[in-house]
């Protein structure tokens, strides 16, 4: 089967992860970036050009920045620029990556703007992905109780992956990582309520109760004390969203 180039239908393929079996040469599988983005300048290009340099579409939704981000990235050439007027949340922005990507991919590789994960670690959630398997793969953050590690990560991510797994969902070692591949359009009739954080929390139990498969691999974060890291993550506020969606999610978890 010819793989179509890019200058076909302007989505570009990787033929070589998931391998032909019994004589029949299956489908390749398509990928695009989705990269949530709120009021990070300082790292959004550097973020966004070594996405690029995948190959694949890059989704980029600018969630209502009120500094220089839309500048920047309305100058990086060839990524899918959207826009939210107003700060709607990372949840929100991701659907909306999701909403434009699913017409061009099968998976959406979502990382953060902030520097925190290496792009090219995107190889690893790829290869995750068994034959003719349509599964979420969470990039679980290597080295989080360095010290270079904020207390609020720490902490944050022992609470929410115990409670991910209370509720119902995976047991997993790192349920707040933004560095994921999600299935399309599968993602987008899970029917998140988050719109905020809790929305990375909440997909995951609503995939498990769906019996989509969820693996997790090792991936690389980069919390060098003095950075230029810039995380929107409210403890106080967020910690109750959290909350608050991890009730909903227990008391709903009989009727699923």
């Amino acid at each position: 089967m010819k793989t179509p180039s890019p200058t076909q239908d302007d989505t570009v393929v990787s033929p070589d992860i998931r391998p032909a079996g019994a004589g029949i040469t299956p489908e390749p599988l398509r990928f695009a970036f989705a990269i949530p983005v709120y009021n990070h300048e300082e790292n959004v290009v550097q973020v966004v050009e070594r996405a690029l340099s995948f190959g694949f579409p890059v989704f980029v939704v600018d969630d209502g920045s009120t500094d220089r981000t839309r500048e920047r990235l309305r100058a990086v050439k060839g990524i899918r620029l959207l826009t939210h007027t107003t700060n709607r949340g990372k949840g929100a922005a991701l659907l909306t990556a999701f909403s434009a990507a699913a017409a061009h991919a099968d998976f959406a590789i979502t990382l953060d703007a902030d520097g925190q994960h290496d792009p090219n670690h995107a190889d690893r959630l790829m290869r995750a992905v068994e034959p003719h398997e349509r599964p979420m793969v969470v990039g679980c953050r290597e080295a989080m109780y360095a010290p270079s590690i904020p207390w609020t990560s720490r902490f944050g991510r022992k609470f929410s992956n115990f409670w991910v797994w209370m509720a119902g969902g995976p047991r997993l070692s790192d349920t707040q990582s933004g560095f994921r591949l999600y299935p399309l359009p599968e993602t987008l009739w899970l029917k998140a309520n988050a719109r905020r954080f809790a929305f990375e929390v909440e997909i995951l139990v609503l995939a498990k109760r769906k019996n989509i498969p969820i693996h997790q691999v090792p991936v690389g974060v980069d919390y060098e004390p003095g950075g230029r890291r810039v995380s929107h993550f409210r403890p106080f506020v967020d910690f109750w969203h959290n909350a608050f969606t991890f009730t909903r999610l227990i008391l709903t978890r009989p009727f699923s």
